[in-house]
């Protein structure tokens, strides 16, 4: 059976895949690798057990006689970077995103290149930091200068695994468009001050991501996708009218590959920013922490009430609470302005809990309360775009509730829940199919809830 194998790794969760032709998952291996620090002392994720875990893989999936391995892809968390020498020689930890950057060396950036707003607007990139992966090359180059010099290439982690299998070092657009700072979004190329820094000798030249490096007599090596991106692909593919991919987890995102309107400050500021696709087109996304926020106030809804962390589970969505919520005016119909920042601040922190008179009717108003951000939070990407469906999918689309409230707040949109095993690593399979699958691609690949408003 011809197959071909995806690596998905997650900052937690790293998995290999193997799909055969239909895009059936016909084998798979997944691990949790203990962090290492860098020399701060930050976790961070240990690059050389990543590699060998991958390369162990590898030589099992070689070995395994009923399937025939005709291509290799991957499918990574963005904003890491490794950074070689010209033997290929890995010179630093692979520094974690979540590390402070420090306040001094970014004002000193921003300043000299016209300050965050019209810097942050030509590169679609809100300022987040080391979230910006491009800023950890300007702070490893301010750093440690002389070990900078060493570096040939700076490979972002997709890049960085498929160099491993191929010695080919490549840039992929999924990863330098994806809020890095790296791309100039009004001129489509890389942003002027890589130049000025002497930074950009040591960036690959870019390479397409539905383009494959052939190795080893017949095999297909794709250069590897940043995840979220890889998620949108089952989709772009599977539906050609306009639609917006929620996709829910411990952020929720909105996705919208139908609008190409330039990012304005404001909805940078509003945690707005573009995902680069494999084909070049920039897609439109706004953030929200909410499936944290679940999270956290359900530990509260658990303590006051007195019942297991994960009874919400047990709970589904009941109109007439609903209803009796909205006359108690605990919640005005949509859009209602608030006194503070709606998109950082959830409503329901504040509610008082012994107004509830149990478990179900609170969690009914938690869910209120999340789905009026998330519709505050996807409005930023709908806005002014014909958009026909919305797709749920991730944690949230398994929530009666949430899939119910949404529906309602969207009379005029089909909001369906999306379920699909594994849609950032079937993305990667996807981008790379004419490269090793003679079969036309199903259009199957999702199934689909339809939530009537």
């Amino acid at each position: 059976m011809n197959v071909v194998a995806i690596f998905d790794i997650g900052k937690t969760n790293k998995k290999v895949f193997l799909f055969d032709e239909n895009y059936k998952i016909v084998w798979e291996k997944s691990v949790n690798l203990d962090e290492t620090t860098d020399e701060d002392g930050f976790a961070c994720e240990d690059i050389d057990v990543l590699k060998n875990w991958i390369l162990d893989r590898l030589s099992e999936i070689k070995e395994l006689t009923n399937y025939v391995l005709k291509a290799i892809n991957f499918s990574t968390y963005g904003a890491s970077f490794v950074y070689i020498d010209e033997n290929g020689k890995v010179l630093t930890p692979l520094y974690n995103y979540l590390k402070d950057y420090p306040e001094e060396l970014k004002k000193g950036f921003y300043s000299k290149y016209k300050g965050e707003e019209k810097f942050a607007v030509k590169t679609a990139s809100p300022v987040l930091g080391s979230l910006n992966s491009g800023m950890q090359i300007y702070r490893f180059k301010e750093e440690k200068p002389e070990l900078f010099e060493k570096v040939k290439y700076c490979l972002h982690l997709p890049q960085y695994l498929s160099f491993l299998l191929t010695n080919e070092a490549f840039a992929d657009i999924t990863s330098i468009g994806c809020h890095t700072n790296l791309w100039n979004f009004k001129k489509m190329k890389y942003h002027k001050w890589l130049q000025n820094e002497g930074i950009s000798d040591k960036i690959p030249p870019l390479h397409y991501g539905k383009d494959v490096l052939k190795k080893e007599g017949d095999l297909a090596i794709g250069v590897g996708l940043h995840d979220s991106s890889s998620a949108i692909i089952p989709y772009t593919i599977n539906f050609t009218e306009p639609f917006v991919l929620l996709s829910t987890g411990t952020w929720s995102i909105s996705l919208n590959p139908f609008n190409n309107k330039p990012l304005t400050f404001e909805e940078l500021q509003q945690d707005c920013l573009c995902y680069m696709q494999y084909t070049e087109k920039p897609v439109k996304a706004a953030r929200l922490f909410s499936g944290n926020e679940h999270e956290v106030q359900a530990k509260r809804l658990a303590a006051h009430f007195d019942v297991p962390f994960d009874s919400f589970k047990d709970v589904y969505f009941n109109k007439k609470i609903v209803a009796t919520l909205r006359s108690l005016n605990f919640q005005i119909i949509y859009p209602k302005k608030y006194d503070f920042d709606i998109l950082k601040e959830c409503p329901f922190q504040t509610r008082d809990l012994s107004l509830f008179k149990d478990y179900e009717t609170a969690y009914h108003q938690l869910m209120l309360d999340l789905v009026e951000q998330q519709v505050f939070s996807t409005n930023l990407v709908i806005h002014n775009s014909p958009v026909k469906k919305i797709f749920v999918d991730g944690g949230f689309s398994k929530n009666s509730i949430f899939m119910n409230l949404l529906a309602e707040a969207y009379p005029d949109i089909e909001v369906y829940a999306a379920s699909m095993a594994q849609a950032s690593a079937l993305g990667a399979a996807l981008a790379i199919h004419e490269n090793w699958n003679p079969k036309p691609i199903q259009n199957d690949l999702i199934d689909l809830k339809f939530y009537k408003h």
